[in-house]
C-alpha cells in the first residue's frame, strides 16, 4: 500500500513537471533561455520544452513599441527656452542582447531618448526647430539608433509632437512674421514699379520711332476722354499735326 501510494505520487509529480515544461510562444514572441544561469539559446515561436529548475526563460515581444517622450526643457543655440515632447518607435532585433546587455531596455531607451532630444535640439536655432522638423527628427533617430544597436534595439522613427513657447516669445515671433510680410510686400511693389517703368520706357522708345503710332495713341486717348460724361474737353494741339501745313502757307509781301 505504501509502495503504491509512493509510486502514484511520483507519477503525479512527473506529470506536473512535464506539464509545466510545456511552453507556447506566439509569432511575435521569443524566449531567451538560460541554463543554470548561463545563456543557452533563443527559442520560439511555437511549442518547446523548458526543463524546470535547470532552465529559466525571459519572454521578449518583437513588435514595434510606441514610446512617449515627456516634455523636455530645451535651450536652443540662440538661447530660447522651449518645451518639446516626442514619440519614438522602436523594436527588438536581437532578444539576447536586449536581455543580457541592459537591465531594462524600455527604461534605458526612454532615458536615452530624453537626453538625446535635448542634446540634438540644443545645437539648432529656434527657426530651424520650427521649420526643419523632418531633418531634426532624422538626426535624433540616427543618434538613438547608433546607441541602442548595442542593446539589440532598432529605432525606426522619431517624431516631435509639440513645441511650446512662452507668451513673450510667441508675440516676438508674430511681430517678426508681420515685419517679414511687410518686407516682402514692399519688395513685390518695388519689383512691379520697376517692371512697369521698363515697359513704359520700351513703349516710349517705340512710339518715338513711329510718329504715326504716336498720333494714333493720341487719338485713342481723346476717344477715351470723350466717352466720359464731360461737356467740355480742353486739350493741347500737338505742333506735329500742323507741321505738314506750315510749308504750304505763304505770306505775300505787299508790293510797293
Amino acid at each position: 500500500m505504501v509502495i503504491g501510494f509512493g509510486f502514484g505520487t511520483i507519477v503525479v509529480i512527473v506529470l506536473l513537471v512535464v506539464m509545466t515544461s510545456f511552453r507556447v510562444l506566439r509569432e511575435y514572441q521569443r524566449a531567451v533561455v538560460f541554463m543554470l544561469g548561463r545563456f543557452w539559446k533563443v527559442k520560439g515561436p511555437g511549442f518547446f520544452l523548458l526543463i524546470p529548475v535547470v532552465q529559466q526563460m525571459v519572454r521578449i515581444d518583437l513588435r514595434t513599441v510606441v514610446m512617449d517622450v515627456p516634455p523636455q526643457d530645451v535651450i536652443t543655440r540662440d538661447n530660447v527656452s522651449v518645451k518639446v515632447n516626442a514619440v519614438v518607435y522602436f523594436r527588438i532585433l536581437d532578444p539576447a542582447k536586449a536581455v543580457i546587455q541592459v537591465e531594462n531596455y524600455y527604461q534605458a531607451t526612454s532615458q536615452l531618448a530624453q537626453t538625446t532630444l535635448r542634446a540634438v535640439l540644443g545645437k539648432h536655432e529656434l527657426d530651424e526647430l520650427l521649420a526643419a522638423r523632418e531633418k531634426l527628427n532624422l538626426d535624433i533617430q540616427q543618434v538613438l539608433d547608433s546607441q541602442t544597436s548595442a542593446w539589440g534595439i532598432k529605432v525606426s522613427t522619431v517624431e516631435m509632437k509639440d513645441v511650446d513657447l512662452n507668451e513673450s516669445m510667441i508675440r516676438a515671433i508674430a511681430r517678426q512674421a508681420e515685419a517679414e510680410r511687410e518686407r516682402r510686400a514692399k519688395i513685390i511693389h518695388a519689383e512691379g514699379e520697376l517692371q512697369a517703368s521698363e515697359k513704359l520706357l520700351q513703349a516710349a522708345q517705340m512710339l518715338s520711332k513711329q510718329p504715326q503710332a504716336m498720333q494714333l495713341r493720341y487719338m485713342q486717348t481723346l476717344a477715351n476722354i470723350a466717352g466720359d460724361k464731360t461737356s467740355t474737353i480742353v486739350f493741347p494741339l500737338p505742333i506735329d499735326l500742323l507741321s505738314a501745313l506750315i510749308p504750304a502757307v505763304r505770306v505775300e509781301e505787299p508790293r510797293g
